[in-house]
Parts: structure tokens; C-alpha cells; sequence
């Protein structure tokens, strides 16, 4: 951040007079401290009547063309689930309910933090693709193409999700992810899962 948002003027990297502990970019001028956070992320799970879940095939930069459920950054001024049920909207089409949190992970090799929901689809719900999603589909866990999934975090709450409806449970999850897997392992990961399933 070079220039400070409050006045204009240049900013510089130093640890504030004010007793804080950690490098921030100050403004040279007014003096304002700018704090860069960890952004939020929201998303839901959509559960269909019949066990199925909404899934979507993403048709924009990072991960184009892999799978992922309904999730994107949260906007000010809005919940944790009512980020996730317009995200569900923007990337499928569909008016998702919106439920209890499944779990909370945290990266911290890409500064995120991901609030996953679950959710339900009203009976004869329309769905379909949107410019974020080339393709929408409603799948049951064996159909999940799981060497395709997106991200980490989305791999993971699937698991959660699944696992818990196993069980007849609704329980809170809570993950840190604190290292990017190296390329050797996501490759040995992707192979297992596509012998997993074949």
C-alpha cells in the first residue's frame, strides 16, 4: 500500500508509536495506520431432498474449470449467512436456506478465512449457470469428482459435511491450514483419490 487512503500522501512501513508489536504501513503525513487483515470467505453446502448437493464448476481464475459449492468473499454490511445464500445465488442461481455453521478454517499461507454453512434447496429449486459457474449440477457423494475440487478448504468441508450426515450429526468443525501442500504432495493426493475411485 503506497499511498495512505485517508489524505493521499506516501505511506511507510514501520511499527506504530502506539505500542503495537508488527510492522504497518503508516501515512507520512496524517499519521493514519492502515491494518491489511485476513479477508473472510462464506459459503454453503446445498443440500437437495434427496441427499444430493449443489455443486458448481467454476468458470473464473483461480481454479477455472475445477469444482467447488457455492462460496466467495463476504461484503461489508452482511452476515456470515447471508454472504453464503448470495453467493448461492450469484454462482448457481439458486435460493439457497441458508443453515448452522459446518466449520471455520483458517489459512494462513493465503491469509483467509473460510465460514462454511450448510444448507438446504427448496423441492424443484431451479439452478444453472451464471458467469461465475460454467456448470451446475445437483451430486450425490459418490458422483463428487474429488481429484477435481478447487481448493483445500473445499475438499474439506465436503468431508466434514459428509461424514457428519454418516453419523446423523450436526457437529461445528474447526481447521487451521498453516502450510500450501507442496506440488509432490497434491500430485500423490490427486492420484490416490482418481484410485480411490476407479
Amino acid at each position: 500500500m503506497k499511498f495512505c487512503s485517508a489524505c493521499g500522501s506516501s505511506n511507510e512501513v514501520r511499527i506504530p508509536d502506539d505500542g503495537d508489536h508488527l510492522p504497518r504501513h503508516v501515512c507520512t503525513v496524517c499519521h493514519t495506520i492502515h491494518y491489511i487483515n485476513p479477508k473472510v470467505i462464506v459459503g454453503v453446502i446445498p443440500e437437495a431432498s434427496d441427499g444430493r448437493v449443489l455443486m458448481c464448476r467454476r468458470n473464473i481464475e483461480p481454479r477455472k474449470g475445477k469444482w467447488t459449492f457455492p462460496a466467495g468473499f463476504m461484503e461489508l454490511g452482511e452476515t456470515t449467512a447471508q454472504g453464503a445464500a448470495r453467493e448461492g445465488l450469484e454462482e448457481s442461481l439458486a435460493t439457497i436456506d441458508v443453515q448452522g455453521l459446518l466449520c471455520l478454517i483458517t489459512v494462513t499461507y493465503v491469509s483467509q478465512i473460510y465460514a462454511i454453512h450448510r444448507g438446504r434447496l427448496a423441492d424443484g429449486m431451479t439452478y444453472g449457470p451464471t458467469t461465475e459457474s460454467s456448470e451446475v449440477m445437483l451430486m450425490r457423494e459418490d458422483e463428487i469428482p474429488w481429484n477435481e475440487i478447487a481448493f483445500p478448504t473445499i475438499y474439506q468441508s465436503l468431508k466434514y459435511f459428509f461424514a457428519d450426515r454418516a453419523e446423523g450429526v450436526q457437529r461445528f468443525h474447526a481447521l487451521d491450514l498453516t502450510r500450501k501442500p507442496s506440488r509432490e504432495a497434491q500430485a500423490e493426493i490427486t492420484s490416490w483419490l482418481a484410485a480411490a475411485q476407479a
